[in-house]
């Protein structure tokens, strides 16, 4: 199971430290080999909130994820990403961005660095959402049961949890024009640009999320009204098919699960500017470990650990409501990765321990019973 699992990952691991070797020698071996346990350190929860969506797909859309998805993943966001990041910001073209990545790479590093505050404003408001609805919605398993309880109550305001994020990125750009103010007008551009771009992660959230949520309850609708007409199916001889509506529900699924792990990565994207600036052994890194990421992610939905650690699921919202207020931060002060990926540890590890106890202590109320 493992290995059937992990195969694709191994394989790329053992091609990208190779590569590496020839790249740059032992010592790009070891930069990449530091880049992959970053990146799977700063998005075990994107693994564990991943694999809540995609146990709600068959196991094509699952493949899809592990082929087209890593596709996109990799060379996407880890590789074409920050060349087009590049290639905004300075306002050259793509082939001189790409020019600058291989030849420029401290200019190349610095140009990223002067975009930070676009991708974090995006990236931060994009995974805020994902908190608030999570933490606002009411469930008949909580965790943090004193805090989700009022949580739940406060959630039946309509669009409570836009309203907060909003707050939040109005609060986050009014800071920018108060040290504009300060510094003579320095960074009223940038107070700007956190503005229209955490709207437009706002936005990217409710269009995509919006239309997953759709076509997951039609889905849901659809088979409800396939369970009911069974037997009268039978005798018509005219069996219901949602074959067609469980692939437009699939399809945004996947469209959203491709834009919640582009706003996990913001952070490692960031972050391995503090080990590299070679755009190779970036790619190379944060490739790997966006592999492991998602066989990660497949092993959970496949050996039904959320089902049976029932607040992994809590603790990876909380990890990710932790990752948004950070990139929000980093805006202005510099946060080490560390910090940032211990954070996600931290709050996964407590929620796995917290359904450890919870199984043991429903296992001795169902002896006492039996007794």
């Amino acid at each position: 199971m493992v290995l059937k699992t992990f195969g694709w990952s191994f394989a790329v691991t053992a091609l990208g430290l190779v590569a590496a070797v020839f790249y740059g020698g032992w010592t790009a071996f070891g930069i990449v080999a530091i880049l992959t346990v970053l990146e799977i350190s700063l998005s075990f929860d994107n693994a564990v909130v991943n694999a809540g969506i995609l146990k709600k797909m068959n196991a094509f859309w699952q493949k899809i994820f592990l082929t087209v998805g890593v596709l996109i993943a990799v060379f996407g966001m880890r590789l074409v990403f920050p060349v087009v990041i590049v290639a905004i910001s300075a306002k050259i073209g793509p082939i001189e961005a790409v020019d600058l990545a291989l030849n420029d790479k401290n200019m190349y590093e610095q140009l990223v660095t002067d975009a930070h505050p676009s991708i974090a404003a995006f990236g931060g408001m994009f995974l805020l959402m994902i908190f608030l609805d999570f933490i606002f919605e009411d469930r008949d398993i909580k965790w943090l049961a004193w805090l989700e309880r009022p949580l739940a109550k406060l959630g039946k305001i309509d669009m409570l949890s836009a309203c907060i994020a909003l707050i939040v990125l109005v609060i986050t750009s009014m800071t920018f024009a108060a040290n504009a103010h300060q510094h003579g007008g320095v960074h009223v551009d940038k107070a700007q640009t956190v503005l229209v771009s955490g709207i437009l992660g706002l936005i990217t959230y409710m269009v995509v999320g919006g239309l997953s949520g759709y076509f997951e309850n039609k889905l849901e609708e659809e088979e409800e009204a396939e369970h009911e007409a069974e037997e009268e199916a039978k005798k018509t001889g005219s069996p219901v098919s949602a074959v067609a509506m469980a692939g437009k529900a699939a399809f945004f699924m996947f469209l959203y699960l491709e834009v919640l792990d582009a706003s996990f990565s913001f952070d490692g994207v960031i972050g391995a500017f503090a080990i590299t600036n070679d755009i190779v052994l970036m790619a190379l890194g944060l490739g790997i470990g966006a592999m492991y990421v998602r066989s990660l992610t497949v092993y959970l939905v496949r050996q039904g650990t959320l089902d049976d650690y029932v607040y992994l699921e809590h603790g990876a919202h909380y990890a990710i409501g932790a990752l948004a207020v950070i990139l929000l931060v980093t805006i202005q002060y510099e946060i080490n990765e560390v910090i940032t990926g211990l954070v996600g540890v931290v709050l996964i590890g407590w929620s796995f321990w917290s359904s450890v106890r919870r199984n043991k202590r429903l296992e001795l109320e169902g002896s006492l019973v039996e007794a």
